[in-house]
């Protein structure tokens, strides 16, 4: 809110300015770290081939144990 000069205002055009001064609106800037980002995809990354390794080897597991169940 501004600082107004109202010392020679009456109350009631006191209690009016208040009301009908206007704030700028603040813009924010929305920044993006690349860091950041990159962090992110490296991590998805790493994710996605740690569930890639553990559905190969429950597949091999399970192709394993079909073969002896079958087989013997």
């Amino acid at each position: 809110m501004k600082n107004l000069n109202l010392s020679n205002l009456s109350v009631k055009e006191k209690l009016v300015a208040k009301y009908l001064e206007k704030d700028n609106p603040k813009q924010d800037t929305k920044r993006t770290d690349i860091n950041i980002l990159l962090n992110r995809v490296k991590l998805k990354q790493k994710n996605e081939s740690r569930k890639k390794l553990y559905f190969s080897a429950a597949a091999s597991t399970g192709l394993l144990l079909f073969g002896i169940i079958i087989f013997q």
